[in-house]
């Protein structure tokens, strides 16, 4: 990754990798009808997570509740080529995605 990898660079990489995505002009993401993510601001992704993973996700660096609910988490980290960061989010979005399958 260079030095200047952003949230959209990861977030297109993650939607390589997955199937089923819909993604709407406000930036939220999809699947069957049921949104699991979305990109509040240029560097905050928010994501919809088990209650346990959620309330354990934000017990880690960079994140925050999302108003959009107890199940929601805002993440937004200082610098996505922290691998850790990174790991957080790819894990992060595939168990949303994964969900908003079931």
């Amino acid at each position: 990754m260079s030095a200047e990898t952003s949230l959209g660079d990861v977030l297109a990489e993650l939607l390589d990798e997955v199937d089923d995505v819909e993604v709407f002009a406000d930036r939220e993401y999809a699947r069957n009808g049921a949104v699991f993510a979305a990109r509040t601001a240029e560097n905050v992704i928010e994501l919809r997570l088990r209650p346990d993973v959620a309330d354990a996700a934000l017990r880690t660096p960079d994140t925050a509740p999302s108003a959009r609910g107890e199940e929601w988490v805002a993440f937004a980290a200082a610098d996505w080529n922290d691998p850790l960061a990174r790991d957080r989010l790819v894990a992060w979005f595939r168990l949303a995605w994964r969900a908003a399958g079931a």
